[in-house]
C-alpha cells in the first residue's frame, strides 16, 4: 500500500478510510466500521488516516502482550472463586474489627482535649465518633490494643494469600475498558495499596521502627480511612458474587465463563496440593504468628513467647523488672534533671506549689494495681503502683472534688508526647495516681523516676514519666 494510494483495499478486508466528508461518514456507518473521531481534523491527506486506521486496528487485533496479562500465563489450579471467597470473607470479618478497635484506640487518646494529645489534625468530621475515654474496666485499653495489633500480625498469611489468589485480575487485558471499568481498577489500587500500607506501617509500629516520613499516627490515621473507603465499596459489589462462590463448595466454573471471574486457569497445571491443604496451610501460618505475636499483650511468663516483640530493651529482674518503651537515656533524660534539684511543680486556680522528692514522699500513700499498655500492643500485667493520688495534688492548689483536667508535663527534651493532658474524668479516678514506687520498690530510672503517671484504661503513652508540672483547669 503506498501512501497516497487511497484507492489500493488495505488488509483485512476493511474498506479504506479516506479524510472525506459527510458521504464518507455515511458510508462507514452503513458498512457497521466506525470511523474514528481523529479522521475528520486530519487534513494532510489519506494516506496518514489510512497507517492510523492500521496501527489500531493492528494493536487491537494482537490480543494480550506475551507474559502475565494473557490467561494462559497463570496455572495455578488452585486459584478460582471460591478460594478467593474464602479467603476475602476471613478478611472481611478480620478488618472490620481492625478498623473498630483501631478507632478505639485513636479515641483513648482523648483528642479533642488538647493539641498535644492529637498527633492527627485537621481531623475533622473523621473524628466524629470520638467520647471520653472511660477509666473502667481499667483494662480496656489492653484488651483493645492487644487484639488490634495481634490480629492485624495473624492476618498477614491471609491476606497474602487472597492477593496471590487474584493476582490473575490485575494484569487484566486491557487495562481500562470503560469509565466504569476504570473507577474499578481505581478502587482496587486503593484497595490494595491502602492494605498494604496499613500492615507494613503497623507492623513497623510494633518493631519500633518509625523509618516514615512523618507522624506514625497522622499516616496510619489517614492511610486507615483512605483503606477502608477503597474496602467498603469492595465488599459492596463483590460479596454477593463472594457468597454464592462459597456455596459452590469445592468446585470451580469453566475458565472463560462469567462465574469464573477471571481466576480459574484455562490450563492449569497439575495439582500438588488441594485447596483445602492450601486453607490449612494458611491457617496455620497465621496461628504461628498468633503464637509468636500474643504473649507481649497477654504479659507476664507469655511473653517469653512473644518472638516478635520488640527485642534490646531488656527491663532486667527485680521490683521494676517489667516491659518499658522509651528510656531515659532515649529521650536525653540527665543525671541532674531528676537528681536532687528535682521539683514537681503544681499549679491551679489556688497559686502554685513546689514540692521536693522528700515532700511527696511525707504525703499521703495510695496504691492502685495497673498494668501499662502502648499503642505497640505489648503490656505488662497489672503492676502494685503507689504514690499521691492527683486529686490530692489539685487539693494544694484549691480545688476540690471537682477537679478538671490537668496538663502533665515531663523533663524529656526529645521524642513524641512530653506532654499531654489528662480528662476531669481520669483525674478523679481514685486510682489515678503520681506513683514514686512500683512494686514496693524505688521507680527505676526507665520507668520514670521521680515520678511518674498511672491512669487506669489510659494508654502508656499518657502515663508520662519524669513528670515535672502538673497544671489544673488550664488547656494546653
Amino acid at each position: 500500500m503506498s501512501a497516497s494510494g487511497s484507492g489500493h483495499e488495505p488488509p483485512n478486508g476493511m474498506p479504506p478510510l479516506e479524510a472525506g466528508g459527510a458521504e464518507d461518514a455515511s458510508a462507514a456507518t452503513a458498512s457497521g466500521t466506525p470511523r474514528l473521531a481523529s479522521q475528520k481534523s486530519v487534513k494532510s491527506g489519506p494516506g496518514r488516516v489510512s497507517r492510523l486506521g492500521k496501527a489500531v486496528r493492528s494493536v487491537a487485533g494482537k490480543g494480550p502482550p506475551p507474559g502475565p496479562t494473557r490467561p494462559e500465563f497463570w496455572r495455578s489450579p488452585l486459584r478460582g472463586p471460591w478460594l478467593t471467597a474464602v479467603f476475602g470473607l476471613v478478611l472481611l470479618f478480620g478488618i472490620t474489627v481492625l478498623f473498630v478497635t483501631g478507632l478505639v484506640s485513636y479515641a483513648a487518646y482523648n483528642p479533642d482535649l488538647a493539641a498535644v494529645n492529637d498527633q492527627t489534625p485537621d481531623k475533622g468530621w473523621l473524628g466524629f465518633y470520638l467520647f471520653s475515654w472511660p477509666t473502667s474496666p481499667y483494662w480496656l485499653y489492653r484488651l483493645t490494643q492487644g487484639v488490634h495489633v495481634t490480629l492485624g500480625v495473624v492476618l498477614v498469611p491471609v491476606l497474602l494469600a487472597k492477593l496471590w489468589s487474584v493476582i490473575p485480575k490485575l494484569f487484566e487485558w486491557p487495562p481500562i475498558r470503560s469509565a466504569s471499568h476504570a473507577l474499578d481498577r481505581l478502587s482496587l489500587l486503593l484497595l490494595v495499596g491502602g492494605a498494604g500500607f496499613e500492615f507494613v506501617t503497623g507492623i513497623l509500629n510494633v518493631q519500633l521502627h518509625y523509618i516514615f516520613p512523618g507522624s506514625f499516627y497522622t499516616l496510619h490515621f489517614y492511610g486507615a480511612w483512605v483503606f477502608i473507603g477503597a474496602f467498603v465499596v469492595h465488599v459492596t459489589f463483590r460479596l454477593p458474587r463472594a457468597l454464592r462462590a462459597v456455596r459452590r463448595r469445592l468446585g470451580e466454573p469453566a475458565a472463560g465463563t462469567e462465574e469464573a471471574a477471571g481466576l480459574v486457569a484455562p490450563h492449569p497445571a497439575e495439582p500438588t496440593i488441594s485447596r483445602r491443604g492450601a486453607l490449612a496451610m494458611v491457617g496455620l501460618g497465621s496461628v504461628a504468628l498468633l503464637v509468636v505475636t500474643a504473649g507481649q499483650s497477654i504479659g507476664g511468663w507469655w511473653r517469653q513467647t512473644a518472638l516478635l516483640a520488640p527485642h534490646g530493651r531488656d527491663p532486667g529482674s527485680g521490683p521494676n523488672g517489667f516491659q518499658i518503651n522509651k528510656t531515659a537515656a532515649s529521650v536525653g533524660i540527665r543525671p541532674s534533671d531528676v537528681g536532687p534539684a528535682w521539683r514537681l511543680t503544681v499549679r491551679g486556680p489556688g497559686g502554685q506549689v513546689d514540692l521536693t522528692y522528700r515532700q511527696l514522699l511525707a504525703m499521703t500513700q495510695h496504691q492502685a494495681a495497673l498494668p501499662i499498655a502502648c499503642v505497640e500492643g505489648w503490656s505488662t500485667t497489672d503492676q502494685q503502683w503507689s504514690g499521691v493520688r492527683l486529686t490530692d495534688l489539685a487539693a494544694l492548689v484549691g480545688l476540690g472534688v471537682h477537679t478538671p483536667e490537668v496538663l502533665v508535663e515531663s523533663v524529656q527534651r526529645g521524642g513524641s508526647f512530653r506532654s499531654a493532658v489528662l480528662s476531669d474524668r481520669q483525674v478523679r479516678d481514685s486510682r489515678s495516681l503520681l506513683a514514686l514506687r512500683v512494686n514496693g520498690a524505688t521507680l527505676s530510672p526507665d520507668h520514670g523516676y521521680p515520678a511518674r503517671i498511672i491512669v487506669p484504661g489510659a494508654p502508656g503513652v499518657h502515663n508520662t514519666k519524669w513528670v515535672t508540672r502538673l497544671t489544673f483547669g488550664e488547656p494546653a
